[in-house]
């Protein structure tokens, strides 16, 4: 702890900080899926496919695209945005897209970074897919040198914060009143996975994830709460 000249608490020292690296649009590759920065011409049209029909994963997100022109607006805007900077999953196996992510509220000096604009279709949703594909999002943000990976949702959104405290990240609190959006009230639920916290929690998820922890039916042999010893 660093003190001022009257003794008072300034914070603890962060030896050697120069701030994280911005993130770069690169390619995550895992044994289940690849998480592919968002190119317009090769995943546009997949994209659209898959997030058009899921109307229940446009619900906390953001009022979908209605016609042709807001498609296309939608989509080049994921293209040229740098925060967010888009993603889209890219299930191994078939080699479709099955859902899409992003980083946002990039702040390389400040070493914060967040998760966000999620959109698992149903074919991805509560699968190991959706799991590696955050755990691969992690670990680059902290491979990076982020020091504080935040996860950010409507209060209201039940499955986004089950899905948030089953990754490993904590609860901070709500912020009330934090926005409006489409003439409704959003009280924001906040939480975060910090750098001195992401050895257990990735040994966690490298566990979950391994092929030894499902049967041949492919289900799971033990929960990924089970394994970091809640």
């Amino acid at each position: 702890m660093k003190y001022d000249h009257l003794g008072r608490p300034l914070g603890e020292e962060v030896p050697n900080w120069h701030g994280a690296t911005p993130p770069a649009r690169v390619t995550l590759s895992g044994r289940l899926c690849r998480v592919e920065a968002f190119d317009l011409a090769r995943h546009g049209s997949a994209l659209r496919a898959v997030l058009a029909p899921d109307l229940d994963g446009w619900t906390y997100l953001a009022v979908p695209p209605q016609s042709e022109a807001e498609w296309d607006a939608w989509l080049t805007g994921c293209a040229q945005s740098s925060d967010p900077l888009r993603f889209v999953i890219v299930e191994q196996a078939s080699g479709e897209v099955v859902g899409t992510a992003s980083y946002l509220r990039i702040a390389p000096q400040e070493g914060a970074i967040e998760v966000g604009w999620l959109h698992f279709s149903p074919r991805m949703k509560r699968t190991p897919v959706a799991t590696e594909a955050m755990y691969l999002m992690m670990r680059q943000a902290f491979e990076w040198g982020y020091r504080r990976y935040e996860w950010k949702c409507n209060r209201l959104n039940a499955a986004s914060m089950r899905a948030a405290e089953r990754l490993g990240f904590s609860f901070e609190g709500i912020f009330r009143q934090a926005r409006v959006n489409w003439g409704l009230n959003r009280d924001t639920a906040w939480f975060s996975l910090l750098d001195h916290e992401w050895p257990s929690a990735r040994a966690a998820l490298e566990a979950w994830l391994a092929p030894d922890n499902f049967d041949a039916q492919g289900l799971q042999r033990r929960t990924l709460e089970s394994l970091r010893g809640r």
